[in-house]
């Protein structure tokens, strides 16, 4: 299957014959500072946790078009599934940087209440579920939910249409949720965009151990779904697909479309690994100075003189400056209140929880030089109601 593009390596457009990106120059501009922001930070809080300043992180380096470009498409109302390297998608629609910081620091401003992984992000708000570690469980999850926003849809005529927007990497399509969620979706016609991240890679295993087809777009087409493969370094490419996959994904009552976005993981899987004990060091090194999101579409804003050198000095420093500022912010909160322990898993806290919450309050009562629980808000007070 070929793979679609609108801008080559070097920022110019394929096609002469075509009309030019659909993008107004202001939302050309945020786009890019968009994938600017994601990077700075990814490299800000890497270093972080090399430092044991964090525990863990996962960075997008080399993605960013992919998440971004998708995120522009998209009506503010769908309902997102991300996997762990959509940091752009929280960024395009306003997860700003404190709530980045909270999140990864599990401080008590953490809505997540510092009960999950860093980078396992959510908003309620921003209509994105939040990321869990699982591999693949959020793909029959949207396709479910796909399905629920079909009937709601049904019942309220008049509001406005919504589709379901899921990512994952080609790892994950080898997962039988994959397969489950595919075929749910054809079958009951969902209105959900499955979009792949086909960067190399899942961990440690390339894309030659995982399948002998034609990547995971010709699975698409086996469960009789729309699909696509397009360049995901190529942030307009990505963006045009997705906004014609959301027309076809409401058509007729709904139907899924997968976008196959092919790119290249530049860094390590996570922080937890070390990508150079099974591949070598200048195949990294050739993909980023051959082709990245970034700098593809830092080439065609210069070349119709929307950016220069001075503005992306400028701009960076900026960025670097904010990224650093909401870390520090973040890293000084107490963390959340003991009782959090608790709450949240029942409507209310129950009676045989209360013991619990007692039990422990005896035990820091009785060997207080043995737990510091000063890092938490209200310390051992954090445990009362």
């Amino acid at each position: 299957m070929p793979t679609y593009r609108v801008l080559d390596q070097d920022g110019v457009i394929v096609d002469k014959d075509k009309e030019p990106p659909n993008v107004s120059e202001d939302e050309v501009v945020k786009m890019y500072k968009d994938m600017l922001t994601v990077s700075i930070m990814d490299v800000i809080m890497f270093e972080a946790q090399r430092q044991g300043r964090l525990s863990f992180y996962m960075v997008s380096a080399g993605e960013e078009g992919i998440a971004i470009g998708s995120a522009s498409a998209l009506s503010p109302a769908d309902v997102i599934f991300a996997q762990y390297r959509e940091t752009g998608i929280f960024q395009h629609r306003g997860f700003t940087l404190d709530d980045f910081m909270n999140q990864l620091f599990a401080n008590r401003k953490d809505p997540g209440r510092g009960r999950n992984m860093p980078v396992h992000y959510g908003s309620k708000s921003l209509k994105i579920h939040t990321i869990s570690s699982p591999l693949a469980t959020q793909i029959p999850q949207a396709a479910g939910a796909a399905y629920a926003l079909k009937m709601q849809d049904r019942q309220n005529p008049l509001d406005a249409p919504r589709v379901v927007a899921c990512y994952f990497g080609e790892g994950a399509a080898s997962e039988g949720d994959f397969h489950a969620a595919l075929n749910i979706a054809a079958t009951r016609a969902c209105p959900v965009i499955f979009l792949c991240r086909n960067n190399g890679y899942a961990i440690s295993t390339p894309t030659l151990e995982q399948y002998r087809g034609d990547g995971i777009a010709s699975r698409g087409v086996g469960y009789g779904i729309d699909t696509i493969r397009v360049d995901g370094n190529d942030i307009f490419a990505v963006r045009e697909a997705t906004t014609r996959a959301r027309e076809m994904a409401l058509q007729d009552g709904g139907r899924p479309v997968l976008i196959e976005c092919m790119s290249y993981r530049v860094s390590h899987h996570s922080t937890s690994d070390d990508s150079f004990a099974y591949r070598a060091k200048v195949e990294v090194e050739d993909w980023k100075r051959r082709d990245n999101p970034i700098t593809r579409l830092r080439k065609w804003m210069e070349g119709k003189a929307l950016w220069d050198e001075q503005m992306e000095s400028a701009t960076r420093s900026e960025l670097r400056k904010k990224v650093l500022e909401a870390f520090g912010r973040a890293e000084k909160e107490k963390k959340p209140a003991l009782r959090n322990l608790w709450t949240d898993v029942y409507a209310q806290v129950t009676e045989e929880q209360e013991e619990q919450i007692a039990k422990m309050r005896d035990v820091l009562e009785k060997y207080p030089d043995e737990y510091d629980v000063e890092e938490h808000e209200g310390g051992k007070d954090g445990l009362n109601r």
